[in-house]
């Protein structure tokens, strides 16, 4: 099938590229002049295991192509992918400005049936707003608006795409449900369900998910601040939750709350709908409270132990994407753990395998960025881990004790054995457990 997809953010490009290595004929459109030269000299300019494997193969191949010219995958394409920037206005909302400007140019450029497809997280009714933007300028028998919402986690992306749990399609027309049903059908062989439905469910579908996903990180990390107060574990806690079929082992691992382009927007943009319908979604303005608190947890930890006074203290920082296996730091925990340091007037080594160069543009020389983690402790008072990489979780402890002014650890995302940091000789504080090492 011939695809375009508008927008190469990280939705687009592993969306353009995963359609490719299908069969499929893909333009992929931006309107970055050097991000496509790039794209088209070979590199991928977002970091996703796998992914550039398959971007290699299918340009090399001719089935992935990269434009600045939207007429020209307009002209080439029975399907078009809406990928585009929904950033969060200063209210929660999602601005629609780049999706429903892109329509208004598709409506004088489609010359033949064409399936417009929003595969961005949109609001309730955007599907509706896009059909009257495309139907300015063309005829409704050229056309039909589907909602298609994407599920990726970021760091596993590729196998979300390519192994899908569901396929979400939202549409009322019977033409474009048998074009959309053609082109996933090859990656659902397996049984998984491909879901039609109206559109305005569709779109609801994806806040929806998110925000219980969401809300269960949120729940968790409510509990193991309890747990600490309590004298209870929350890894025992977890499991005991976990091993009821009636609520499942995933998401119930707490942490310095979630991060990343989707939950805190999505969370944000469903409580603003539910205000414009006059409903007080009080789960979801709890959810965002207990996040915006626990994203601190770190720097909060590190102030009681030095007494609130961080001024001259060296941190070392383990850890600066929102999550690990991406280059992705919107919302990263991380980042609020170094504006709160900075205000306190600490010294901060960072390290983190893929995100420092993106740090590296927000902070400059403010935190010195270190080649592994083992520098960054290099003279440190105490090291915060705040991103679970998996180079994290076994590392040299006598190394760390000997590089470390001192042996304390504050723990993000509880990565290491009590009864193992005691023997190691750490002071040790994480998430929802007792310290040890006093």
């Amino acid at each position: 099938m011939k695809i375009a997809v508008v927008g190469t953010g990280y939705v687009g490009l592993v969306t353009g590229t995963c359609f490719a290595e299908t069969g499929n004929e893909v333009i992929c459109v931006d309107i970055d002049a050097d991000k496509v030269a790039r794209m088209r000299n070979g590199e991928v300019p977002i970091y996703e295991p796998d992914l550039d494997v398959l971007f290699e193969r299918n340009q090399r191949q001719g089935r992935l192509q990269f434009t600045t010219n939207l007429q020209e995958a307009v002209d080439h394409a029975e399907i078009i992918f809406l990928a585009l920037p929904t950033p969060p206005g200063e209210d929660g909302s999602a601005d629609l400005k780049y999706i429903l400007g892109v329509a208004k140019e598709l409506g004088g450029m489609i010359s033949h049936y064409t399936v417009v497809v929003d595969k961005s997280t949109v609001p309730v009714g955007t599907g509706e707003r896009v059909h009257a933007a495309l139907a300015e300028k063309l005829d409704e028998s050229l056309f039909d608006v589907v909602s298609n919402p994407e599920f990726l986690r970021e760091g596993v992306a590729v196998d979300d795409f390519l192994k899908p749990d569901r396929v979400v399609i939202g549409t009322n027309s019977d033409r474009a449900q048998e074009i959309m049903h053609r082109l996933y059908e090859p990656f659902v062989r397996s049984g998984n369900p491909i879901i039609f439905m109206d559109v305005r469910s569709a779109e609801m579908t994806k806040y929806a998910a998110n925000s219980y996903l969401a809300t269960r990180i949120s729940f968790m990390n409510e509990i193991a601040n309890l747990c600490e107060i309590a004298g209870a574990d929350v890894d025992a806690v977890r499991r005991g939750m976990g091993s009821d079929s009636r609520i499942g082992k995933r998401f119930l691992f707490p942490g310095v709350g979630y991060g990343g382009s989707c939950f805190p927007k999505d969370v944000q943009a469903l409580a603003h709908t539910a205000g414009q319908h006059d409903y007080d979604f009080r789960i979801l303005t709890s959810v965002m409270a207990v996040n915006d608190r626990q994203r601190l947890r770190i720097a909060d930890k590190l102030e009681a132990y030095f007494g609130d006074d961080l001024k001259g203290k060296t941190i070392a920082l383990w850890g600066l994407a929102f999550k690990p296996n991406t280059d992705d730091i919107r919302e990263a925990p991380a980042l609020y753990t170094i504006d709160r340091l900075l205000g306190a007037g600490a010294q901060v080594r960072a390290f983190d395998p893929e995100a420092m160069d993106n740090v590296k543009a927000i902070y400059g020389d403010k935190i010195t960025f270190c080649e592994d983690q083992y520098e960054a402790l290099e003279g440190a008072d105490a090291l915060a881990i705040v991103t679970e990489w998996s180079v994290f979780r076994t590392p040299n402890f006598d190394r760390m004790k000997s590089s470390l002014n001192h042996p304390v650890i504050f723990d993000g995302r509880n990565l290491y054995d009590l009864r193992r940091m005691v023997e190691a000789g750490f002071y040790y504080d994480s998430i929802g457990r007792q310290v040890v090492g006093e």
